[in-house]
């Protein structure tokens, strides 16, 4: 499936990784926290550029980070790799990517079913 981001500029990094602790936050104090509890479009394209690279994986993010608009498998798929190679806050980083991923496709589903 085809996800597109809304925000046209990348947060800067200092902004992603406030974002993204505070969202692991909310998250980890709730018991069955929604998948709607995600970062912003704009963390999600600034995580993006942090991890693109010429890597097959980094190229992917680079090509999100670059259009805002990929398939959610794909960037799934690369974020996970790319899981395997960073920093524990790097991986923490990648793994909020990966739930904006379920969020976007899980809004779809929403929209689709109504």
């Amino acid at each position: 499936m085809i996800i597109k981001c809304k925000a046209t500029a990348a947060a800067p990094d200092l902004h992603v990784v406030t974002e993204v602790a505070g969202v692991l936050d909310r998250r980890a104090a709730l018991k069955r926290p929604p998948v709607s509890l995600a970062i912003s479009d704009a963390v999600a394209l600034g995580i993006a550029g942090i991890f693109r690279s010429p890597t097959p994986s980094g190229e992917v993010l680079g090509r999100f980070y670059r259009s805002g608009s990929i398939d959610s498998g794909q960037l799934i798929e690369a974020a996970r790799t790319e899981q395997g190679y960073a920093s524990a806050e790097g991986h923490a980083a990648l793994y909020c990517l990966i739930g904006w991923v379920h969020a976007q496709v899980h809004a779809r589903h929403q929209k689709s079913d109504h």
